[in-house]
């Protein structure tokens, strides 16, 4: 489990151990550091997925569109269909 946010901070968190010289404030800087590359990571995948989800709700109002001009369609056929039938009967029952 974990998410892909755990995925890939376990992918840029590398456990080094730290060299005698090496400060504390320089590994809370590298921790900062990857925080804010996280960050801008989500910051961007959220806008992608929000334009998609946007481009989906488009797709989603035209295909309404197109079913209902397909069912009134439809259903004025349906209609002169019917009126054929009785024009039909109407004429076997004249003659």
């Amino acid at each position: 489990g974990g998410g892909l946010l755990s995925k890939r901070f376990r992918q840029t968190s590398r456990a080094v151990p730290l060299q005698p010289g090496q400060s504390f404030k320089f590994t809370v800087l590298e921790t900062l550091d990857r925080i804010k590359e996280e960050f801008q990571f989500l910051q961007a995948q959220y806008h992608s997925l929000k334009l998609e989800c946007e481009k989906l709700a488009s797709e989603k109002t035209e295909m309404q569109r197109h079913y209902i001009m397909y069912y009134e369609m439809s259903y004025g056929l349906n209609i002169e269909m019917h009126k054929f039938q009785i024009c039909l009967f109407c004429t076997f029952l004249i003659t």
